[in-house]
């Protein structure tokens, strides 16, 4: 490691440190209904809302309602937005003529079944498939749909702990009316002037052509960037307009607007934790969880920065720089915007994987084993560690469930959290969550190595496809090897992994654990756009979304119900600095004992053969 990384990473913390009082507080005081300094300016339009949707904010619904108007939401927005991507060839803002041909049947299933569960995994090239419409309606309305969702079904649980003898959890109507117009709004419109200040284009122009330093033609694709870059942010999304997402310069100009995106990532999951403590009248409780979450992201994070800063055996060998000098960044740049370098890179990735958001500046399929086994276990603690808005919250309440039952155990008494006895129904919920996350993780991997295509189906290039990537010289030169001739690109094969062994498996463990923890990120030497990865993917990002919120709403109306039972001498304390060191434990060891032989397949042993100079 160097200062220069370390002082990122410190400074970032503070910053997050810093805003996880005011943001949270605010956050309990909109959710409990409390007048702030935004109601005279905009509560005459959630008022309107209720009018004109027929939403009684006075109704208190039990777990079952408000889980089934959750689906309900969840489902209707899903069929609209596969029905409006497979007909965008016939809606307007559509310059480039995009249709049902770049959208197939399957990519949109895969599509709107990732951004309606917050994954925003994108097996396509979005300047070359998606309409400004599709952009702007949509998906990035699932932005703001998913994000709401996420911290209203946060709030649920959190009510389940605070409330007594009670029969309802809330009303999912108002929350995610609430969350929307005084959180995700605000913070959205701030954050958007600050990132076209900040050079991030908004804008519907036609595409551009121009030419590369190599005399080759290049399009150059716009759109309304950073209205669409802040809320992908913000409701920790990830899904961004241009394939290189946020390497791309025009979603992401420079370090100061690079710094706003990581802020933006965690200010909403952090500021939740403040929240909790808040509205369960403990405050205490809210920093243990925060001070929990924060110990797991800065190990991640300087353990990530130490393996890619100290590079690989092969670089040294090859005498390639891996010391960091005035000259020179060292280590494994490979990957890596230079823009940004090694320290801004790998905290980037262990925020946006702790985060379900899935944006990236680098590729996480250049890092070393090691700096990519991080965002890898990242994606399989169910992305707890802050996690996504209100996801990464609800994740780890469920972890804090498990862990003091078993504190209970050890000491030989019922357990108790926040005043509530754990008993059997909410451990078998909490339990359920997590063994349904790990099946879907671990099946499909399984089933997507052993297919006869190992992994997944070839693609042959028909005439049309082979024109479209004729577009796009540098990636054909990457698919195309031995083949530089675009006109003779038709009949060829690209099978969909450029990597095989341990690498290759990493990649397809990766690319479901993306998809069941929401995150969409991915180890980028696979390519997902087939119908076995477009269907098996949108499979696991449904059971990794609404397979975790169903059970963890049902332990919320269980525990709602319940009275508050007096602490005594015998009641373990759950915000001390034991409970805090018993929650990384019981995440850490059951993600470890759950996916151990998957990682010792993967970046382990990948780890083991670069030592032996076998790899890299």
């Amino acid at each position: 490691m160097n200062a220069h990384g370390i002082l990122q990473i410190v400074v970032y913390f503070l910053i997050i440190l810093a805003l996880a009082k005011p943001v949270g507080s605010f956050m309990a005081n909109i959710f409990e209904g409390k007048r702030t300094f935004l109601h005279p300016l905009l509560g005459w339009i959630e008022k309107l809302v209720y009018k004109v949707c027929g939403i009684n904010p006075e109704e208190d619904q039990k777990w079952t309602t408000y889980a089934l108007a959750m689906l309900i939401f969840s489902l209707v927005g899903m069929v609209l937005t596969y029905a409006l991507l497979r007909l965008q060839g016939h809606l307007p803002f559509n310059p480039q003529g995009y249709g049902s041909k770049e959208m197939t049947p399957d990519l949109a299933f895969n599509t709107s079944t990732s951004f309606t569960t917050n994954t925003n995994w994108q097996n396509y090239t979005p300047e070359n498939t998606i309409s400004y419409f599709s952009n702007t309606i949509s998906l990035a309305i699932h932005n703001w749909m998913s994000a709401a969702t996420g911290i209203a079904i946060a709030i649920a649980v959190i009510r389940g702990f605070a409330r007594k003898s009670a029969s309802g959890i809330g009303n999912f109507w108002v929350d995610v009316v609430r969350g929307t117009l005084y959180i995700l709004f605000p913070l959205c419109v701030i954050g958007a002037v600050l990132m076209m200040a900040g050079g991030v284009p908004q804008n519907v122009l036609p595409y551009a052509t121009g030419n590369t330093v190599e005399g080759a033609k290049q399009t150059i694709g716009f759109g309304m960037v950073a209205s669409q870059e802040i809320i992908k942010m913000l409701g920790t999304n990830g899904g961004g307009l241009f394939n290189a997402n946020s390497a791309h310069p025009f979603e992401n100009p420079n370090n100061f607007i690079n710094l706003l995106q990581i802020v933006a990532i965690f200010v909403i999951p952090a500021g939740l934790t403040y929240t909790f403590g808040k509205m369960v009248g403990n405050t205490k409780q809210g920093w243990a969880v925060f001070a929990a979450m924060s110990v797991m992201f800065l190990g991640g994070a300087f353990t990530c920065l130490a393996a890619e800063q100290a590079g690989t055996p092969q670089l040294a060998k090859a005498g390639v720089q891996t010391v960091v000098s005035s000259g020179q960044p060292g280590g494994n740049m490979e990957g890596k915007e230079t823009r940004f370098g090694i320290g801004a890179s790998t905290l980037f990735a262990t925020i946006t994987t702790d985060a379900s958001c899935g944006a990236v500046n680098s590729m996480h399929d250049s890092f070393t084993p090691v700096g990519g086994f991080v965002p890898l276990f990242n994606l399989l603690t169910g992305e707890v560690i802050f996690g996504g808005v209100g996801a990464g919250l609800y994740g780890m309440l469920m972890f804090c469930v498990i862990a003091v039952f078993i504190a209970g155990l050890m000491v030989g008494r019922t357990p108790e959290y926040i005043g509530k006895r754990v008993q059997k129904f909410e451990v078998q919920m909490a339990m359920l969550a997590t063994l349904i996350l790990a099946a879907n993780i671990l099946g499909w991997t399984a089933l997507s190595v052993n297919m006869h295509y190992p992994p997944g189906d070839a693609k042959t290039f028909t005439k049309d496809q082979a024109a479209d990537e004729a577009k796009l010289p540098l990636l054909a030169m990457v698919n195309h090897v031995g083949n530089s001739d675009p006109s003779n690109y038709e009949g060829d094969t690209v099978n969909n992994m450029n990597n095989s062994g341990a690498h290759g498996f990493s990649e397809v463990f990766y690319s479901y654990a993306s998809a069941v923890g929401n995150n969409g990120s991915a180890f980028a030497g696979i390519t997902g756009n087939t119908p076995h990865y477009n269907f098996t993917l949108a499979i696991a990002m449904l059971f990794g979304r609404f397979f975790m919120i169903i059970p963890l709403l049902a332990m919320a109306g269980s525990l709602a119900a319940k009275k508050a039972v007096p602490a005594s001498a015998g009641t373990f304390p759950t915000d001390s600095a034991t409970f805090v060191g018993i929650l990384i434990c019981v995440v850490i060891i059951v993600n470890a004992l759950t996916f151990f032989p998957a990682l010792s397949l993967g970046p382990i042993v990948e780890q083991f053969q670069m030592q032996a100079g076998k790899t890299f």
